[in-house]
């Protein structure tokens, strides 16, 4: 799973949100769950994956990110409930 993804990462089901894009989603995910990246995520401990979408190309997926990072936090979570209603962490469905 090398494709370009945009993901939400929360600390809890409703909680804080952080929302990222990588070439490497199961990489990053796994930084964020050690502390390696500093900041926000860091900060409030959002080390639970509880959305992301693929892209064929990085273009696409920043412009994703940065629409998602423009969105009502009611539309975000609208948006997880949709594709993961009970906030499941889904970091092991990478593999």
């Amino acid at each position: 799973m090398k494709s370009p993804a945009i993901y939400i990462l929360s600390n809890r089901p409703n909680g804080v949100l952080y929302i990222g894009v990588t070439s490497n989603l199961p990489n990053r995910i796994w930084q964020h769950r050690r502390g390696y990246l500093d900041g926000f995520s860091k900060q409030y401990r959002t080390h639970l994956l509880v959305y992301y979408e693929q892209f064929d190309d990085m273009h696409s997926a920043i412009a994703r990110e940065k629409q998602l990072k423009h969105w009502k936090r009611t539309w975000k979570i609208e948006l997880i409930e949709r594709a993961n209603p009970d906030w499941l962490d889904l970091y092991s469905s990478l593999f």
